[in-house]
């Protein structure tokens, strides 16, 4: 990274612009910083997924993705540059299949919920998937990386599944949709 942060309170940002990661000055609404505080936001949330009980092999992989997050972070605040790479894409790829091959089919949609870790885990998946709009709108007016978009949308299959999981670890069912539930 070009500039790290030597103390906090900067009071650089008062006026309403933030530096990015190669010193470039843009306003705090911006695509980028919006896309920023997505990632930042996410990284957060699979922070409180961790302050629950997990299993600690998943615990690995999800701290595995906290240092992706933050390569993806530093990614998209220097424009241009690439850190999350194929091999990236592809553990996220294995671990899902991995994962997915433990758990019974699905044959209705589930809703978020269970155990506090799945539920947490599928506001993981949530806050996942806006910072993968977020990434795909930024991609849309400036050049995004190829395997950044590809990693966003892979982590927040792999939350789901997460979920799916830990819901198992407590001993708990999913929780399934009931659509031909009488309707108040």
């Amino acid at each position: 990274m070009a500039h790290r942060l030597t103390k906090i309170a900067t009071r650089t940002g008062d006026a309403g612009d933030t530096g990015l990661g190669d010193g470039t000055r843009v306003p705090k609404e911006s695509a980028r910083v919006q896309t920023l505080g997505d990632i930042d936001e996410l990284n957060s949330a699979i922070g409180v997924l961790l302050a629950e009980d997990v299993p600690a092999a998943m615990r690995a992989v999800l701290q595995q993705v906290q240092q992706d997050l933050f390569d993806l972070g530093g990614e998209v605040s220097i424009p241009g540059h690439a850190m999350v790479g194929a091999e990236q894409v592809a553990r996220l790829d294995t671990q899902l299949e991995d994962w997915n091959r433990e758990l019974p089919a699905l044959k209705e949609f589930i809703l978020p919920g269970g155990s506090r870790a799945a539920a947490a885990a599928h506001l993981a998946r949530t806050t996942c998937r806006r910072a993968e709009r977020s990434l795909v709108a930024l991609g849309r007016r400036e050049p995004v990386g190829e395997r950044a978009r590809q990693y966003l949308n892979r982590l927040s299959d792999l939350l789901f599944v997460a979920g799916r999981l830990l819901n198992r670890h407590a001993g708990r069912d999913d929780v399934l949709w009931q659509h031909d539930r009488t309707k108040p």
